[in-house]
């Protein structure tokens, strides 16, 4: 009998990493099973999804004037609940395919949010089709995925950065002593690269070029060798198409200020944590995990600036995905706080 239930998909259970760039999911027993962007191409007169996901990322900057592509995340929370909740839909069905029940849903959220952007995140959950819908706070299910015993009595550091906020914590006691959320991530990696290129060069270019930039030749840490890419945008001059190329040590010069700002963070997180989880840190070192911390060198500049060793966890990207998909296993013993009934 158990088997049969089994079968037809009786209490699946999903860990969601919602993502500002990328929507991560991992089923129970079967482990990640997709990996999206948080993109939707809508229809503006009609509202219907047209797209989401790989497909509708393509469109981003290229859609004509009934069709919006828009991410429906900003800076780590939902900044449109109707699209937020099609695309939920569409990755939970696109899943779990024709079950008898609806799944229970674990999501992870950054470590400070609101209660009203919480309860966003619960709501859009349920009516995409949860039947309990349970939240994760990044850094824990971070640490979980990056396969440290959040556990013992022992500190713990993680620096999460995603595409929209960086999270920071302290864990000891399975939860977090000293903790901050900031709104610099990948995005405003992303930001700085456009903004740079616009001042420098007089040239305007997409988020999608920007973002090949920074993956292909950003650091924040000076390179034994520069590298170069070609990249074509906007003359503001000339209003005409143009291709120029840029150099890696541009790419340092752009994207200072905002690797500066996750290093202040750090910094400060690090002053507020009690002197023994302190030496815990230090003797341990720090764990970075996220899409963000495999910017080039962003490593080696902090651990320059605090003096302590810097391990980027093994799967990075997937880390919150895969400690959300762990955390799944203790759904039946969770307290009723994280829980919606």
């Amino acid at each position: 009998m158990e088997r049969k239930i089994k079968m037809f998909g009786f209490g699946q259970d999903i860990g969601i990493d919602l993502g500002t760039a990328t929507v991560i999911a991992f089923v129970k027993g079967k482990g990640i099973v997709l990996r999206e962007p948080s993109v939707v191409a809508i229809d503006s007169h009609t509202g219907d999804v047209l797209a989401v996901g790989k497909e509708a990322r393509r469109m981003l900057g290229r859609t004509p004037g009934n069709i919006t592509a828009t991410r429906p995340l900003r800076e780590g929370v939902i900044s449109n609940y109707t699209v937020t909740e099609k695309m939920l839909k569409y990755f939970i069905g696109k899943i779990g395919g024709k079950t008898l029940f609806a799944p229970r849903i674990m999501i992870c959220i950054p470590s400070q949010v609101t209660e009203v952007e919480k309860r966003a995140v619960i709501d859009a959950a349920t009516q995409a089709g949860a039947r309990k819908v349970y939240l994760i706070e990044e850094p824990i299910a971070a640490a979980i995925g990056a396969g440290i015993d959040i556990s013992k009595p022992c500190g713990n550091m993680v620096v999460d950065i995603g595409g929209g906020t960086t999270d920071i914590a302290v864990i000891s006691l399975g939860g977090p002593v000293v903790h901050t959320s900031i709104k610099i991530a990948g995005d405003k990696f992303d930001e700085a690269i456009v903004k740079y290129i616009k001042r420098k060069h007089n040239m305007m270019i997409g988020e999608r070029t920007a973002e090949e930039l920074k993956v292909n030749i950003g650091c924040v840490y000076p390179k034994i060798q520069d590298l170069e890419m070609d990249i074509r945008g906007r003359d503001l001059l000339t209003g005409l198409p143009k291709t120029i190329t840029i150099h890696s040590s541009e790419m340092q010069e752009a994207l200072m200020e905002p690797a500066m700002s996750i290093v202040d963070a750090v910094h400060s997180v690090l002053e507020r944590t009690p002197p023994e989880l302190a030496a815990d840190i230090s003797d341990k070192g720090i764990y970075m995990t996220g899409g963000g911390c495999l910017v080039d060198g962003l490593d080696k500049l902090l651990q320059e600036k605090t003096g302590i060793n810097i391990m980027i966890a093994q799967d990075a990207v997937s880390c919150v995905a895969l400690g959300t998909g762990k955390a799944l296993d203790n759904l039946d013993s969770l307290d009723g706080k994280n829980k919606i009934r």
